[in-house]
């Protein structure tokens, strides 16, 4: 039995096609969306969620910008992700709800990390503001940090980083993140013409779109897309989400090799 499963789960993952970008580095965006506080305390969760991900399967995390809210939560929180199967392991998109006192949901875009060659943009629709950073949460603020803010004018994209000392450290990761997200939007223009069905990456936030629920009280997480669930949310809050990770991968496996069937098969779609 086992050893026979397997071998023929590695056979069916070397028949579907590569992504482009499994071997990118990622910009994850973390923002708390219904639900105030509690929404940024969940936001803050998930973010080190990531981070303790990251950090055993041996990946570094850098923090690119961060909206911090009072109780240590984060309205927003934006970071990159380098190492070796960071994007193939990170891209499922999530729009988590948690069910902590009332729901509360914040939605989690993966991006990978796109380079020059993947996406032009040009000097002259980028408009580069440099302001002072704000100190995080009071203490030590450095008063000569430079955060810089770029904007793209044709689609009006916004990215900002004020974490690095240096305006040309700041200025290169925010444009990492611009690259990214004009890279997710190009792509999404071509999934939606390929498969207008499919939603779009960054789920809304609005309460209607839950693809993945914590219940604290019940110590219960399920994931609605493939009907997961499981228990013990302060593991999978330290950074154990392999099991969600390896079901979902697998269902996509079978989402694929079913519309390869589908494709091979009739021909007069």
């Amino acid at each position: 039995g086992m050893r026979m499963e397997t071998l023929e789960g590695q056979l069916r993952g070397a028949l579907l096609p590569k992504d482009p970008f499994a071997d990118k580095n990622v910009i994850v965006e973390v923002r708390a969306a219904a639900g105030g506080q509690e929404a940024a305390l969940f936001a803050g969760d998930l973010f080190r969620m990531y981070s303790y991900y990251a950090e055993r399967m041996g990946w570094k995390v850098d923090i690119i910008s961060r909206n911090s809210s009072d109780l240590g939560g984060f309205r927003e929180i934006v970071f990159e992700v380098r190492g070796k199967g960071a994007y193939a392991d990170l891209r499922v998109p999530v729009t988590e709800a948690s069910g902590r006192i009332h729901t509360s949901t914040a939605t989690v875009a993966v991006l990978p990390e796109a380079d020059e060659v993947d996406v032009l943009i040009d000097d002259k629709d980028l408009r580069v503001d440099v302001f002072m950073a704000s100190g995080h949460g009071g203490q030590n603020v450095q008063k000569n940090a430079t955060a810089i803010r770029i904007t793209h004018l044709p689609t009006g994209i916004v990215a900002a980083c004020q974490d690095e000392r240096s305006q040309l450290k700041n200025r290169m990761k925010a444009m990492a993140v611009l690259r990214s997200r004009l890279l997710q939007i190009e792509e999404s223009k071509k999934r939606e013409e390929i498969e207008s069905s499919r939603r779009a990456q960054l789920g809304s936030g609005e309460r209607a779109e839950k693809i993945r629920t914590y219940n604290f009280p019940q110590d219960r997480v399920t994931d609605h897309r493939i009907g997961l669930t499981l228990h013990n949310i302060p593991a999978l809050l330290a950074g154990q989400i392999d099991p969600v990770i390896e079901a979902l991968r697998q269902n996509e496996q079978a989402e694929q090799l079913q519309a390869m069937s589908l494709s091979a098969g009739g021909g007069s779609g």
